[in-house]
């Protein structure tokens, strides 16, 4: 069955009851399940405005480089849904390391779906995979640190994790090698 199929059989109340938001010790506010959540589950539809990519950048232009937050979410090549605006309570699920839902776009709609169960209580998060670019500022990371806390942590919500810089060092040939 397909996931609008899925959501519209399993339609929700107007008030989520599967999640709640609330204060979150990984970033702000988080989405905390309200009950188990089967793996596979339909949890909730990502919504908000489509944008371009052009009209994203133009909203965003002034906005702080040093705000971690964000509620967008590229859906393709041509198109941003910012969640800021029409949006729903899944803008409040945060970065995970060690995810327990993902997001799945099925006819340009975006579901999140529990790829885990989830156990009432547990706070819900996805991958991010924000892109680097390469006008990043120089603290890039530090602004867009996770605190996940999973063992599995790589201390970062971008995407690719920062790679160490390339150092050269002496083999025991004495001949420099490359190491990362």
């Amino acid at each position: 069955m397909s996931l609008v199929a899925r959501v519209s059989v399993n339609s929700a109340p107007a008030v989520n009851s599967s999640y709640v938001v609330r204060p979150s010790g990984v970033h702000g506010y988080g989405a905390f399940a309200t009950r188990d959540i089967e793996i596979g589950e339909v949890i909730d539809e990502f919504v908000g405005e489509r944008l371009t990519h052009a009209q994203c950048d133009e909203r965003y232009k002034d906005r702080d480089v040093n705000d971690p937050h964000t509620f967008l979410f590229t859906l393709d090549e041509n198109t941003v849904i910012d969640s800021s605006v029409g949006g729903n309570d899944t803008r409040f699920i945060n970065h995970r390391c060690d995810p327990n839902c993902e997001p799945q776009i099925e006819n340009g709609r975006v579901f999140i779906v529990a790829i885990n169960r989830i156990r009432q209580g547990e706070e819900l998060g996805f991958e991010y995979n924000i892109g680097r670019e390469e006008d990043d500022p120089d603290n890039v990371d530090e602004i867009y640190a996770c605190r996940c806390g999973s063992p599995a942590c790589r201390g970062t919500i971008l995407w690719p994790a920062k790679r160490s810089r390339r150092r050269k060092r002496k083999s025991n040939s004495g001949i420099p090698t490359s190491a990362i």
